[in-house]
């Protein structure tokens, strides 16, 4: 039986609200509640998914057009290098749309009007990140398909393997730019920075080129770089089936970032969403 708590909750618009208590079970329901809310956004607004859709396929032609032959003699001998790596990068790169879009509803007043229901206060931040699992699917997909309309013919028990994996990675990071946008100012700030450290971190990586041909310094960065680590668990996937011990170290780093990032944003949420 749901129980009423007797400290309100007020706004400066809304009359004093009591809160309720609300079991683990319905937190969860509710949890997924927002997260088909986010879903029904994107069906609104189909163009929430236009980076999804697009990078991907204009990121893979690009590069293994472009790249291809100077870097491995042929686009074919390229795309075992390329495809992982682009993969990675633009799910990576799609999580930052949890930050922003939060940031947004912030603004826009959204999570007061949530306060004033008799729902988990988590449930709003946990079913943007939950609705973001499916733009990264989605990015996933349309990447592997390109490249396979492309010539690149990967394992496929490995493929739907990097897939889950690339996912659980981007659903840690996406905890990074989630805590951005509880305590930036505007959507358009979170972006922006968020741009500034995924940048550095997906080109100097083994993304793209090897790092051999990088100056030493920067082939140190890359070594420890985890994005680096992603891909080359991706590579062996897909391309050989392989389960090695990169895969290990992106679900250890992937653990470690949620451990140490989800209960600063959700702090951070309850303080100023």
């Amino acid at each position: 039986m749901t129980t009423i708590i007797e400290r309100p909750i007020t706004t400066s618009e809304n009359p004093p609200v009591p809160i309720r208590a609300v079991g683990v079970r319905d937190a969860i329901a509710q949890s997924f509640t927002m997260g088909y809310r986010g879903l029904l956004k994107i069906r609104h607004n189909p163009e929430q998914l236009f980076d999804v859709v697009l990078q991907p396929i204009i990121f893979t032609l690009m590069f293994t057009y472009i790249f291809g032959g100077a870097l491995a003699g042929s686009v074919q001998d390229y795309l075992p290098i390329i495809i992982p790596g682009i993969l990675v990068q633009t799910v990576i790169v799609t999580s930052v749309v949890t930050g922003t879009q939060l940031r947004e509803d912030m603004d826009k007043g959204v999570f007061d009007r949530f306060r004033s229901l008799p729902i988990a206060r988590i449930s709003p931040l946990a079913g943007a990140l939950l609705a973001d699992v499916v733009r990264y699917l989605i990015a996933t997909v349309i990447t592997i398909v390109v490249g396979v309309a492309m010539g690149w013919r990967p394992d496929p028990l490995g493929a739907v393997a990097a897939t889950l994996l690339v996912i659980v990675c981007s659903f840690s990071v996406s905890w990074i730019f989630a805590f951005m946008g509880t305590i930036m100012r505007k959507a358009s700030a979170v972006q922006g920075v968020s741009m500034l450290i995924l940048f550095p971190l997906t080109f100097m990586s083994n993304a793209f080129v090897e790092p051999d041909t990088m100056p030493g310094w920067m082939q140190t960065f890359v070594k420890f770089n985890p994005v680096s680590h992603l891909v080359s668990a991706v590579r062996e996937l897909t391309n050989n089936g392989h389960v090695g011990v990169h895969v290990l170290w992106s679900l250890v780093g992937a653990a470690i970032i949620v451990a140490i990032m989800a209960p600063i944003t959700v702090t951070s949420y309850m303080r100023n969403a």
